[in-house]
């Protein structure tokens, strides 16, 4: 059986089995050259896969050849290698930046335990996608849980400590949540594969403890993605996280946990039940737009330039779950593509924070006052992150609110529309706050001149302002697929 036949488990396979023997490597340079070998063999695996669900249609891999729904199945489809892409891409691009900033801001002897813990993190990203069994899901969620946890206690910051611990606390509160969930699946079913489930539960959906555990997965699987009034634990979490780690979470964890959502919602529970039976959209509309408005409102009042953007990807969750809750293709498309444009904005503006870090050790709006001038590369691409945070046409940001207000305006939600454009506002106010400082605010008295950061720090930042310009003019793929994962989500039993 040839190589490209095994793809779907190797990547799980890869990466796991890497994480012990990086630990036995010892040597930090070494552990990062290792991990990063991984993490671009997974991306090329990935590249694949979507490739083969674009011409091929839905790719399916049965662990150890036992058949579905009596063995453990991978399953692929349009979206999953979509969000596959979207994990393996940003750990790619992630990784090369982390050489200098890991160094700097992890102490020498931890180094190598730290690409291990990222080693687990991204199993468990890569196998929350990939799977098609829904305990299979929630053990994967906990290995990219649990690792997370780890890797945010990394922070220079004492606080990193309490904040892993916060989230900590509530992150199995939300995996508690989504097992008790998959438990009362099982019991009225008997069986976990996700396909099998869908024909198998609209026979019982009439029952409490399917509603049930339809409460406990939405429920659960909020407080994993952070959607309001469930995301207490992300702004710490974001802020004193080590740099490389806040970039990779939050261009991705939160993302697969839409993933799950948008799994469990339209493939499981099925578009009729969600929307008529439970009337999701009535929860979810009002969570979306009060996200939006008081995570951009929070960010407006932040110093700490880590902490502002935090508050701002609660607002950007907002925006995903506007789309979700519209109930019609255009928004679900928005959602989804707001998934890959989104993780390309939070992305660069992270690993751009992460430079100004490695040379002043904060980020803090008081102390870039004058800095533009000495690290003119870093603030431009702030810039242009920023630019497409806002929605700036030619920018992904744009691409993502266009199709959210055609998608407003379809629903017959004008005024949707218009709550849109204000939230855009709001984040052009945030955004020039820092921008202000760097550019037009004198150096204070005796700063002294900073280098530029080291280019295998731009190199990577550079990489994912460009994605963000070329995906906002270039929409065919991700608009493409975004469409194609929507329609076969929306006509999901």
């Amino acid at each position: 059986m040839q190589l490209g036949q095994h793809l779907p488990v190797l990547q799980v396979v890869i990466p796991l089995l890497s994480a012990p023997l990086c630990l036995l490597l010892r040597n930090g340079r070494l552990a990062w050259m290792f991990t990063l070998a991984v993490s671009w063999l997974v991306l090329v695996g990935a590249v694949w896969l979507l490739l083969q669900v674009l011409a091929h249609g839905t790719v399916s891999y049965a662990l150890g050849a036992w058949p579905a729904p009596w063995g453990i199945e991978y399953h692929l489809d349009h979206i999953s290698a979509f969000v596959l892409l979207i994990v393996s891409g940003i750990s790619a691009v992630v990784l090369p930046f982390a050489g200098k900033s890991v160094a700097r801001e992890i102490p020498a002897d931890r180094v190598s335990l730290f690409y291990t813990l990222y080693l687990l993190c991204l199993t468990g990203l890569l196998g929350i996608v990939i799977t098609g069994d829904a305990f299979n899901l929630f053990v994967f969620l906990e290995i990219s849980s649990l690792s997370s946890y780890a890797l945010i206690s990394q922070g220079r910051d004492r606080r990193a400590l309490t904040a892993s611990f916060h989230y900590l606390i509530l992150g199995t509160i939300g995996a508690t949540f989504i097992l008790i969930g998959v438990g009362l699946l099982y019991m009225m079913t008997g069986t976990l594969n996700m396909q099998d489930l869908a024909a198998r539960l609209p026979a019982v959906t009439g029952t409490r403890t399917v509603r049930t555990a339809f409460a406990f997965l939405i429920v659960g699987i909020s407080l994993k993605l952070a959607l309001f009034p469930l995301h207490l634990w992300l702004p710490n979490a974001y802020t004193y996280a080590p740099s490389v780690v806040t970039a990779f979470l939050a261009s991705t964890a939160t993302k697969v946990a839409v993933y799950v959502l948008l799994r469990f919602l339209f493939d499981i529970f099925g578009i009729a039940y969600v929307y008529n039976t439970m009337l999701i959209d009535n929860v979810l509309l009002p969570l979306a737009l009060i996200a939006i408005f008081s995570g951009s409102g929070m960010a407006i009042f932040q110093d700490n330039i880590k902490r502002m953007l935090a508050y701002s990807s609660v607002a950007q969750i907002g925006y995903i779950m506007l789309g979700i809750s519209l109930a019609n293709e255009v928004g679900l498309t928005a959602g989804i593509l707001h998934l890959f444009n989104h993780a390309l904005m939070k992305g660069a503006l992270f690993l751009a924070l992460g430079c100004v870090v490695y040379r002043m050790g904060v980020a803090r709006i008081g102390n870039i006052a004058g800095l533009a001038r000495s690290m003119p590369l870093t603030f431009a691409a702030i810039v242009v992150g920023g630019l497409s945070l806002i929605g700036v046409p030619l920018t992904v940001g744009f691409i993502s609110k266009w199709y959210l207000l055609l998608a407003a305006i379809e629903a017959g939600h004008v005024w949707i529309a218009v709550l849109v454009l204000l939230g855009s506002l709001l984040a052009v106010v945030y955004m020039w706050r820092v921008i202000e400082a760097a550019y037009f605010k004198p150096a204070p008295a005796g700063f002294e001149e900073v280098q530029e950061a080291p280019l295998s720090m731009l190199i990577p930042t550079w990489v994912l302002v460009i994605a963000n310009l070329y995906f906002g003019i270039h929409t065919e793929l991700t608009v493409g697929v975004a469409r194609q994962a929507a329609q076969i989500l929306m006509g999901a039993p």
